[in-house]
This record gives C-alpha cells, structure tokens and sequence, in this order.
C-alpha cells in the first residue's frame, strides 16, 4: 500500500463530502478512490469513514484521524512551497477577512507596510464579524479571533489578546463595581452577539479557580468597538479584548473591573483553507505578521500603565 497516496485519497473524500464528489476533484475514478481507503482502513485495523447510500460521515476513530493527518499534510504542502518559492515574489491579488476593530485598528498598518515590500501585490479586504466560509467567498486568508472554525481550516497563531472586564466611571458611579465574578450577574452587561461562550464570562482567581456566571442585559451587538462604546458612553459593563480597550483603559474612559480574577487570553490567528496549496503571496503575508507581532503586541507594550 501506498501510505501517503491512501492518506491523501482519505483527506480529499473528507473534505469533498463524497467519493463521487473526491473523484471529480482528483481526477481520480470512484473505485480507486474506495480501494484506497480501504487499504488504509485494512492497514490501521479500524473503520475511518461510515458509508451510506446518501452520504459519509466519520467514526470517531476517523475523525481523530483527520485531524492529524490534515495538519500533517498542510505542513508538508507549507515546506514544499518554501523551497519550490523561496525566489518567488508575492504578487496578484490576496483577498482577506478579518473583524472591523482588528482590521482598523491593527491590520491596516500591516498591510501599508507590508506592500512597501512587495508593491505588486494587491489586496481585497472584508470587515467582517462573522466566520465567512473562505473557499465559498474565493478568500485566501481570514485573521480570526478565538476560534478558528471549519475542520477544514489551518490556522497559524499570530498574537494572543486578553480580554478586559471594565466599565465607564459614568456607569461605576450609578452602580457598585463587581467584587466577584458572581457579582455581574446583578449588573448590565453588553454582550457580543458571536462570542463562543456566548452570555457566560469566564475568569480564573488567584487560587488557579475557575468562575463562570451567566450574564444578561438590554444591549447585544455583533461587534466589539461597537461594546465599546457603548462601554465608554456609561451603558453598561463589557468584557472586551485588549485590542479594542486598552486606549480607553490606559485614558480612564474605562475602568479595568475585578483585577484579582482574569479573564481567558484568546488566540489571534491567520487561516486559510487546507486544501488550497499554499500561495507564495498567503505564505510571506502570514510570516510577516507573525514577525510583525512576535514578542509583546503594540495593544498590550503599555499594560502596566493601564
């Protein structure tokens, strides 16, 4: 048996949903698509995949499976792009997503600087709060805040932000700042409409314990400047990423909440489908902002003035 041949056959009928639908990708017939995969199966001594008359679905075995093997065979696509185009120069277009505040407020600068090296590269950018599907919208590369989404995505950490619990002195001199955790249950909170939690905040307390409390409130929105100011205009508590906050924190707009308690940090990553070989211009975009936030992010350099 051809190992990798049957692995990559293995990944390809995941990712298209269907043999019928892999062969036509592939260029590869059904029936060799079948023999791989089950050679592969018969190899590892487990069943990967559930066939039915109407669809695949993955056992829990397969679906362990893909994860790795997914990750490995990007990785490999990755290196083999470094070598075949290390002399290549980014060009075309690159088309992105990413939030609005990150975008505005981080992201444009890269991309100025970033085209100050390679000036025949174009980009196309979507503000977006939603996790568009990158390969449907013909998108090359998300920055995505948290959760990276789809299986199907690779996603390369490139900073980590904090999130902030705070609240505008105008809204503290109405209401008692929370002393706990449990305490923002009694309190206006405004929460963001995507958030993975969705209306629970979590915290840990110095004891390494961790708190969760369910929080309510009259504002929800779907973007985080958007808490923001609603934050800073005294409408209520939020708990919002550093990014978007620190200016306002460091200034006294906001009022950093419940400091013996942290909330998660979060990941900030640059993805980009699986499937797609690695382009020279997502590649070098993605390794400078890796290079470009590496150590401590401009949004956190003045923290202990916050």
């Amino acid at each position: 048996m051809d190992r990798f041949r049957a692995i990559g056959a293995f990944v390809r009928i995941v990712e298209a949903g269907s043999l019928a639908a892999a062969a036509r990708r592939t260029d590869v017939s059904v029936s060799a698509l079948s023999r791989l995969l089950a050679e592969l199966e018969s190899h590892l001594g487990t069943r990967l995949i559930h066939r039915t008359t109407r669809r695949l679905a993955l056992t829990e075995t397969g679906r362990a499976f893909y994860e790795r093997t997914v990750q490995l065979m990007a990785d490999l696509d990755e290196a083999e792009e470094a070598v075949a185009s290390a002399a290549v120069v980014p060009r075309g277009t690159l088309r992105l997503t990413s939030s609005a505040p990150f975008g505005t407020g981080y992201l444009a600068a890269a991309i100025a600087d970033f085209r100050l090296r390679y000036p025949d590269l174009r980009f196309e950018v979507e503000l977006s709060e939603r996790a568009v599907d990158l390969v449907e919208e013909g998108l090359d590369l998300a920055i995505r805040i948290g959760q990276i989404g789809s299986q199907a995505l690779i996603g390369r950490r490139i900073a980590d932000t904090r999130l902030v619990c705070c609240a505008a002195p105008a809204y503290l001199e109405r209401r008692p700042a929370p002393q706990t955790p449990a305490d923002l249950a009694a309190h206006e909170c405004l929460v963001y409409e995507y958030a993975a939690g969705g209306a629970q905040w979590h915290f840990t307390d110095p004891a390494g314990v961790a708190h969760a409390v369910g929080v309510a409130g009259t504002v929800r929105a779907n973007n985080g400047a958007m808490l923001a100011a609603l934050a800073i205009s005294g409408a209520g508590i939020a708990c919002e990423p550093d990014f978007i906050v620190a200016a306002a924190v460091r200034s006294g707009r906001l009022v950093r909440l419940l400091r013996g308690f942290t909330p998660p940090s979060i990941g900030i990553h640059a993805t980009y489908p699986s499937r797609r070989h690695l382009s020279a211009k997502v590649r070098t975009f993605v390794d400078f902002l890796v290079e470009r936030f590496a150590g401590t992010p401009p949004w956190q350099q003045d923290d202990a003035a916050a």
